[in-house]
């Protein structure tokens, strides 16, 4: 459960400077994070729009398309046509659930599975990579520090 703590004191507006902060750096962390990943992926000729909803529907095996563009953060028009682009390339249908006409869902298919499970081994080599160096425990502690700036930040938005 989130919980409000008074507010760090570190940065200030009169000497803020953007190299320096804590987004900043995660920004560019995650940015070459997937940078590497996408360079290792373009072999098999899968972007990073590809396959992050690959990486999702594999480990779901079936997910609405309004569910699946909640997760990656996406609008109702870039998801359609991010799912075109997939279809045609055979990764993956749309199958009208049954239950509902309404919902669409997303199944995988044997080529999009096949492509989904290069994923996960090109993302431990890659995060792995980044943490070149660091012991168990600060990896650990990296962990928790940024559960705790996420769990921050959502007590902040309960705020508003």
């Amino acid at each position: 459960m989130s919980r409000t703590r008074a507010p760090a004191d570190f940065y200030r507006a009169s000497d803020y400077c953007a190299e320096d902060s804590v987004g900043f750096l995660m920004k560019r962390v995650l940015a070459s994070v997937l940078q590497q990943v996408e360079r290792r992926l373009e072999g098999h000729d899968l972007t990073h729009a590809q396959w992050m909803p690959l990486h999702k529907l594999l480990k779901a095996k079936s997910m609405a398309v309004a569910e699946l563009a909640r997760e990656m953060q996406m609008d109702a028009g870039a998801m359609t046509r991010l799912l075109d682009r997939m279809e045609k390339k055979g990764l993956c249908k749309r199958v009208r659930s049954i239950e509902d006409r309404r919902v669409v869902n997303l199944e995988l298919t044997p080529q999009g599975e096949a492509a989904a499970a290069l994923v996960p081994d090109v993302l431990t080599e890659v995060l792995n990579g980044h943490l070149a160096g660091f012991s168990k425990t600060e990896w650990q502690a990296l962990m928790h520090y940024l559960r705790r700036m996420i769990e921050n930040g959502e007590a902040m938005r309960s705020q508003d």
